[in-house]
């Protein structure tokens, strides 16, 4: 059986704002320009300024860099004004290619420009921290691309965020898609108590130069970047206050580079759930599924990153409380927009309301204390 649920990502949860909210706000703001001399039209930019889109300055211009900036058309939320490479040649390029007006070859006279609000930090992990605490300092909302060199260095970002008042989140993106929203909303009722989540996340990284195969500017290699999102799931789906028990996590090394290119490992948590996770980056195909186990059912997701082209996504739910009564459903959940979209709307949503951003901080800091923990594990048994 399919069912197809709508879900109310209309609404972010706990917000005095929505995203459609904020659309309006924005639609409304064009509005008013274009009737300008009107008492209407005036009363309706002061809302529109209230919730005016997010001027984005981006520091990098690689792959995701550029991945995020055709998204950030995807909503009204925000729009790219400024980029920064390390040649000037780089940033012009690439602010040629996606419509913003300045180009800079130094981030730090990018996020002391008056005509940034946020900046969105792309860089290599080696130098994420500086950059993140510098705009924070400079009074820009910051959104850092993951993972974090450790979660002492994250709790510097944080600190410096809060110290500034400016909005921070990580760039995970099916954090935002309703598929996970809802379904963290409907666990006790699906799953009832969680026993264990299971996650892989792998693909295939041919080219050896390529950022992630260097453990200079990547130190935990596919733990970083790919096992950032094992940890994720458990934050998302697993009770985020429980406590580790234990840590087993086995790595795998290239014989090039010397990068992490694979690890398997198993949390345990002190209220008896468990995760066991798997992460690649040589594997002979892609792969990213999930399934939560729990006394009332069970969850399972076989791509539980990423959503359909009409950007809905879905999940098999199982059950058999009885004998004579057994459920079996594929639940899909409509979105109008894909998950990366979403975060810039949940993003512009915190920084206009700060008692959004402490939800957001938290499961950051969870996520970079258990891949912390994964990681010294690692190198534990790597050493022994």
């Amino acid at each position: 059986m399919s069912i197809i649920k709508t879900s109310s990502l209309d609404k972010v949860k706990g917000a005095g704002i929505s995203r459609r909210d904020f659309i309006g706000a924005a639609a409304t703001g064009l509005a008013a320009t274009a009737l300008s001399s009107s008492a209407v039209a005036q009363a309706a930019e002061t809302a529109a300024n209230k919730h005016r889109a997010i001027r984005w300055g981006f520091v990098g211009t690689g792959t995701i860099a550029n991945a995020m900036a055709k998204t950030l058309r995807l909503t009204p939320a925000g729009q790219l004004v400024a980029s920064s490479s390390r040649t000037l040649e780089n940033a012009e390029a690439f602010a040629e290619k996606h419509g913003a007006s300045k180009a800079f070859d130094s981030w730090q006279e990018m996020i002391e420009w008056d005509g940034i609000d946020a900046v969105y930090v792309a860089t290599p992990t080696s130098v994420r921290e500086e950059i993140c605490v510098a705009a924070a300092n400079a009074g820009k909302h910051v959104l850092g691309e993951k993972p974090f060199a450790s979660l002492p260095s994250v709790k510097r970002i944080t600190a410096a965020c809060q110290k500034n008042n400016v909005a921070f989140m990580d760039g995970t993106h099916f954090s935002h898609h309703p598929r996970t929203t809802t379904l963290r909303s409907e666990l006790d009722t699906l799953v009832g108590e969680r026993r264990s989540l299971d996650s892989v996340f792998q693909f295939n990284v041919r080219d050896t130069s390529n950022i992630r195969m260097q453990p200079k500017l990547e130190p935990m290699g596919a733990i970083g970047d790919a096992g950032w999102y094992n940890m994720r799931a458990i934050v998302e789906y697993i009770d985020s206050s429980a406590q580790l028990d234990g840590v087993s996590t086995y790595i795998r090394r290239g014989a090039e580079t010397g990068a992490v290119i694979g690890a398997t490992g198993v949390l345990a948590f002190m209220d008896g759930s468990i995760s066991t996770w798997s992460c690649a980056f040589d594997a002979g195909s892609g792969r990213s599924d999930l399934r939560i186990d729990g006394n009332l059912g069970n969850i399972d997701m076989e791509k539980f990153l990423s959503q359909d082209k009409d950007s809905s996504a879905s999940y098999r739910y199982r059950s058999q409380k009885d004998r004579t009564k057994r459920t079996d459903e594929t639940i899909r959940i409509e979105s109008s927009l894909p998950g990366a979209a979403l975060m810039f709307e949940d993003f512009a949503a915190q920084v206009h309301d700060a008692s959004l951003r402490d939800q957001w901080k938290q499961k950051t800091e969870r996520t970079q204390e258990l891949l912390d923990a994964a990681w010294e594990s690692g190198i534990q048994n790597e050493q022994a």
